[in-house]
């Protein structure tokens, strides 16, 4: 147990934010003092988080790479109307790996801890109270808990999913990770299932929904997904893993990064993607900023930049949450994303890393709509 209580910055709660912060303060900044407090006896929880090859600029790549669990140089997407194999570099991160290789880098860093199975009673600008009595102080404190902490404006819409990790019974070779697969009814909003292939013989199989309520039948889905399992040829012997995940997708403003002095990291502090879900990409840059200066430095120094870096995207996919949950019919926004897999790869690498241009946001609501939209509801959700 760390007996240090004196820190330069406090990492509260263990996912993906907190490893990545811890990651780039000890490849960038080693002299920094720094503990992370995880209520759980393990870091990173029961998931997977996936990136796309651009999100990850060179200078991160050496803190970055060693938390990859798998590499795949390609994936496909499927439509009614379109297949489609794009040639982009894809890669996931799993929690164990995340736990064994943050772990590892912390114990051997002098000034580095972590605080497992102890819970969080407060918390302020410059202390974190243990419910164990402890009190931890720091320059900077960063709350990062989880999604179920977002305080965000005009919350109406969800991404939703069951993913069950599955040992074949014999295996499947050279299969291409499949990020979409909308040629399945369209239930309960705009539904595809996500295949990725970890080895031959093992596959993680999730069916996803892009839906106006946050209920989630997972016995059903289980079926729903075992199901398709067998209709793409996979023959399952073992379910060895299930994961499952309710994320709020904003439609309105961003929620606050700092609260009462204390920085927000994490889903919680608006560090994702409105649109996909995806939190890697924000969250890394977040972790850029704080391994780039000291700990009393980061809500200083750039720090106003790289809030408007991150509202100026988000204010846009907000926009199009408003108009894909406000302006098409559940059973047709498949046609929105059938149409957003027609644009050039480029935009597409930079829709996924929320570093869009200008032009990419005249390609994405310019030209003809797809079906199903009500042009009147959008325009209203444009100006509204």
């Amino acid at each position: 147990m760390p007996q240090a209580t004196q820190f330069d910055c406090l990492l509260v709660g263990g996912g993906l934010q907190s490893a990545l912060i811890a990651m780039a303060l000890l490849e960038r900044r080693p002299h920094t003092r720094f503990a992370i407090i995880e209520r759980e006896s393990r870091l990173g929880g029961n998931h997977l988080w996936c990136f796309h090859a651009r999100d990850v600029p060179d200078e991160a790549r050496v803190f970055v790479d060693p938390l990859v669990a798998y590499r795949w140089p390609a994936y496909e997407v499927m439509f009614p109307n379109l297949s489609r194999h794009l040639d982009l570099a894809y890669a996931g991160i799993t929690s164990d790996r995340l736990h064994q290789v943050v772990t590892e880098r912390v114990t051997a860093s002098a000034g580095a801890a972590i605080f497992h199975g102890v819970a969080v009673e407060q918390i302020t600008a410059n202390k974190v109270q243990l419910a164990d009595g402890r009190a931890l102080e720091a320059t900077l404190v960063i709350d990062s808990r989880g999604p179920e902490r977002l305080k965000a404006a005009g919350q109406v819409a969800y991404q939703k999913f069951v993913g069950l990790e599955v040992a074949l019974a014999e295996p499947r070779a050279e299969f291409v990770p499949r990020l979409m697969d909308a040629t399945v009814p369209q239930t309960d909003g705009y539904r595809f299932f996500y295949t990725l292939p970890f080895a031959p013989d093992r596959f993680l199989v999730e069916d996803t929904y892009y839906s106006d309520t946050p209920d989630l039948d997972r016995d059903n889905l289980r079926r729903e997904i075992l199901a398709y399992a067998q209709r793409i040829g996979l023959r399952v012997a073992e379910v060895v893993r299930e994961e499952s995940g309710i994320l709020p997708l904003t439609t309105r403003a961003e929620a606050a990064a700092v609260r009462e002095g204390v920085l927000v990291g994490g889903y919680a502090g608006g560090w994702f993607h409105p649109t996909t879900g995806y939190s890697f990409p924000v969250a890394l840059r977040l972790a850029m900023h704080v391994s780039s200066l000291d700990a009393g430095k980061v809500l200083g120094t750039g720090w106003n930049r790289l809030l408007g870096r991150r509202q100026s995207q988000a204010r846009f996919f907000n926009l199009l949450n408003r108009m894909l949950f406000g302006a098409v019919s559940p059973a047709e926004r498949w046609n929105v994303f059938e149409r957003f897999y027609r644009l050039p790869t480029a935009t597409i690498e930079r829709f996924y890393a929320m570093d869009i241009t200008m032009a990419d946001r005249l390609r994405l609501v310019v030209g003809r709509p797809p079906p199903g939209i009500s042009l009147r509801a959008a325009l209203g959700r444009v100006f509204k």
